[in-house]
């Protein structure tokens, strides 16, 4: 028999005593053995037994328990870096914060390079100016470098974000080395259990399986932060949340949510029929792109089908939107759509694509429109359906998530777009993102789940709050740090009691999947909630031009 070193003794014990254990509960329940003698008297053959054995079950079970709780709590985190999965704006300003609160952060992308999810999308511009699309922890790293900070007022590019912010990032001394790029993240568990696990789960590490260039490994880590975004996760072209007859064939009519179509996408749709799907800012982009092209090549085709029965929610409020770029982009939809130059189907579902069976090498595209059917001959479909985020890497995670917005629990109500579409949120970071596995949290895009109108900055506030948190410090951690403006109330979800004051930059109008339909408007006296200590004149509020600052009220 081989000895059994020191170093190996622990993990004897561990394999043993759960054997040990059963042994030892075995024997009491079976230690009230009654035996009758001849002459007739009974007696316990084990009682004296039975006291040793009850003491044998307690302290070997309290010796198994023990060892895994000591195991868990102080062994298995020690050293482990905080992994951070994505290298896009929001992971690498996790990896910031971190690294200023001594944390080791190890950042893992599935891409080649920084941003990898922004470039095909670097030909649209950003709403927000450069002041609020950098990270405050992100640029004291830069300062140290030959970095030349953008103009503040200057509204990038996903060009101009990738080379003039993200890639010098990823770039300084402190964060390139502790970047792994084409490291994809396909899995995420606690160390040594699955989800069903509950004694001992407080405190244990987290293994992170990472394929790259075709191999898996396992990473260990002492907490998670998934920044992974949801691009590349685009909701299907069916009405009720599953691909549409057809859709998965189709892929090659299909160009996606933000296509090239003045760059290198021109010659797809120049002179074509284009389908645009969708309500959001990306179906805007396209809309406007197709437009322009439409006018060095008339015969191009512009439709769009939108769920809803009127497009005011991509309008949106024009002048007073607190986002110009925004507002223009809503107006130009508009004028685009009164003169003609685009196509709106209102009520649009799409019940089946199929090849057109004539040699036009068109897809047939088969729905109803407010009740009637239509079909339509197309070149391309451009999905904008919007993003769901990828939540089977964290099937193994014990997650809080709204059921609706698959976004945690706790920020679902401040975000959930049937209510609030104001482009405002409540500021919130590490308790409102926290999940019952301790040291897991979901921030940025994919923190918002099915809901739209994220901003960076908001992102950015999540992470500091999570590193200060990480770090202990729970005062700096509840503290808001968002530089943003206090801005107005807007249509919220009925049962609303908690109140809180939101940040961002309005829409100027209140919409929401409800704004949709015709009902009275929050901007009416009527229909603007109690605020306590808070302007409720029509005149302010979700109408209101200028930033105003008031408490909404929140459903919890």
């Amino acid at each position: 028999m081989q000895p059994i070193r020191v170093g190996q003794r622990t993990q004897w014990w561990r394999q043993n005593l759960g054997l040990l254990c059963w042994r030892a509960q075995f024997i009491v329940g079976n230690q009230l053995h009654i035996k009758t003698l001849p002459h007739g008297t009974q007696y316990d053959t084990h009682s004296l037994l039975s006291t040793v054995n009850t003491v044998i079950v307690c302290l070997v079970c309290w010796m198994r328990e023990g060892l895994t709780m000591m195991d868990i709590t102080k062994n298995t985190t020690a050293g482990l870096p905080v992994v951070v999965i994505g290298a896009g704006p929001i992971g690498l300003a996790a990896a910031a914060h971190l690294l200023e609160r001594g944390i080791e952060p190890l950042v893992l992308e599935a891409g080649a390079h920084a941003g990898a999810a922004i470039a095909p999308w670097q030909h649209i511009s950003l709403f927000s100016p450069w002041e609020y699309d950098i990270d405050t922890a992100s640029r004291r790293l830069l300062e140290q470098t030959n970095w030349t900070q953008p103009a503040a007022t200057a509204i990038p590019t996903g060009r101009d974000l990738l080379e003039k912010y993200l890639r010098p990032l990823a770039a300084t001394p402190e964060l390139s080395e502790r970047i792994r790029f084409s490291a994809e993240v396909v899995a995420v568990t606690r160390q040594g259990m699955d989800k069903t696990r509950s004694i001992g789960r407080d405190g244990r590490a987290y293994v992170l399986r990472v394929r790259s260039n075709g191999i898996e490994t396992d990473i260990a880590a002492a907490a998670v932060i998934d920044a992974s975004g949801t691009w590349g996760q685009s909701n299907p072209l069916g009405a009720n949340g599953l691909p549409t007859a057809g859709e998965t064939d189709a892929a090659a009519w299909l160009s996606g949510p933000l296509p090239d179509v003045l760059g290198l996408d021109r010659e797809r749709f120049a002179g074509r029929h284009t389908l645009v799907v969708g309500m959001g800012h990306s179906a805007a982009n396209t809309l406007l792109a197709l437009v322009k092209l439409r006018q060095s090549n008339p015969t191009t085709t512009i439709s769009w089908a939108i769920r809803g029965p009127s497009p005011e929610r991509l309008y949106g409020g024009g002048t007073a939107d607190e986002l110009p770029a925004r507002g223009a982009l809503g107006t130009r939809v508009r004028n685009a759509v009164a003169a003609g130059e685009v196509t709106l189907l209102t009520n649009f579902t799409i019940e089946r694509v199929r090849p057109a069976q004539d040699e036009t090498g068109q897809l047939t595209v088969d729905g109803r429109t407010n009740g009637l059917p239509l079909s339509l001959n197309v070149d391309t479909i451009a999905a904008a359906t919007g993003f769901r985020p990828n939540l089977n890497m964290l099937r193994e995670i014990r997650l809080s998530l709204d059921p609706a917005l698959e976004a945690p629990a706790l920020l679902a109500p401040l975000i959930d777009p049937n209510f609030h579409s104001c482009g405002t949120v409540a500021p919130h970071g590490a308790t409102i993102l926290a999940h019952p596995d301790d040291g897991f949290f979901i921030v940025g895009m994919k923190s918002y789940g099915r809901a739209p109108t994220f901003l960076m900055a908001t992102g950015y506030e999540q992470v500091r709050s999570i590193a200060a948190e990480l770090a202990g410090d729970h005062a700096a951690a509840e503290r808001v740090e968002l530089t943003l403006p206090e801005t107005g109330a807007c249509c919220i979800a009925p049962g609303i009691e908690t109140l809180v004051t939101t940040v961002g930059f309005s829409t100027g109008l209140e919409h929401g999947f409800t704004g949709e339909m015709a009902v009275e408007s929050c901007c009416a006296a009527t229909a603007l909630p109690t605020l306590m200590g808070a302007a409720t004149d029509v005149n302010e509020g979700c109408c209101s031009t200028a930033p105003v600052q008031l408490a909404i009220p929140i459903r919890k």
